[in-house]
């Protein structure tokens, strides 16, 4: 909602201005159709150009996540640190054989039963599972979990930033977008040179609006855009970290609350809960 709040106030700033200034609204809102036609529709068809189907599928629910904000609350984390607890509790009473059952069929085992957020979050639940599994496989060295670990959170963001940096390149690309309108503007009024002066002005005037749009696109809605999605993701993606944080501090053989903590010290600080909150709710759970 930030985002759109501070669209409109932009758009405002800009169309206000001109018009308070003594600007007429009428040649430029008479223009500004057929000008954002050309731009935008050269950006869509480059966008479409330049990715996958599967990245294109994506886009709805990438813009989305600008306006809602990033998935993960401090609720959401609270959830995903008192499950690792109840894991981990398991694993160090019982052994991490005991957790085959949890880890093979997380739909069906109790433990996860008792995070209902998490069990039905696919892509959370399965990386649980798989490094469980793997740690239970003998992969007892903490740098070479850290390690993988690191490798597949680094993949899976350059994955998830793909359309935010696409979205990046069209906004550099916009400006240009602009100039091509406006080339075509001037072509058009150089065909109709013969008119009278008012009538040319005129044309000139609207050819001028394609280079007004392309950069106000560029760096007034799609640079912004670009910028919020990347940085979305990239909190985002601090959630998966941190189950790699308290995975690895148990390879380490640090108790479960010790790494439960080492864990919540990995959380951005807008959603970290503070320790006396996170103690309160392991104590209730021991």
């Amino acid at each position: 909602m930030l985002y759109i709040g501070g669209l409109i106030f932009a758009l405002l700033c800009v169309f206000g201005s001109f018009a308070a200034s003594g600007g007429a609204l009428a040649p430029l809102l008479a223009s500004m159709p057929f000008e954002l036609l050309t731009i935008l529709g050269a950006a869509v068809g480059v966008f479409v150009m330049s990715n996958s189907m599967a990245a294109l599928k994506s886009v709805f629910g990438y813009l989305m996540l600008v306006v809602k904000g990033p998935r993960h609350s401090q609720q959401s984390y609270m959830d995903l640190l008192a499950l690792m607890y109840r894991l981990l509790r398991q694993a160090n009473m019982k052994g991490i054989a005991s957790l085959e059952n949890d880890f093979e069929e997380p739909q069906e085992s109790s433990i996860f039963a008792t995070s209902p957020r998490i069990k039905q979050d696919e892509k959370t639940r399965d990386m649980i599972c798989d490094y469980l599994r793997l740690i239970s496989m003998n992969l007892d060295e903490s740098h070479q979990l850290d390690e993988i670990m690191g490798r597949e959170l680094k993949k899976n963001l350059h994955e998830d930033l793909h359309v935010a940096e696409s979205l990046s390149g069209i906004s550099d690309a916009l400006p240009a977008l602009g100039i091509v309108a406006a080339v075509l503007g001037v072509v058009k009024t150089m065909a109709a040179i013969s008119k009278p002066p008012a009538v040319l002005g005129e044309m000139i005037a609207g050819a001028l609006v394609g280079t007004f749009l392309g950069v106000l696109l560029a760096y007034g809605v799609v640079g912004p855009l670009a910028s919020r999605m990347q940085a979305i993701v990239k909190m985002d993606n601090r959630y998966y970290e941190t189950i790699r944080t308290v995975l690895v501090a148990y390879l380490q053989g640090q108790p479960p609350q010790v790494c439960i903590e080492i864990g919540r010290k990995d959380i951005p600080e807008e959603f970290m809960p503070g320790f006396a909150e996170v103690d309160s709710m392991l104590s209730e759970l021991t």
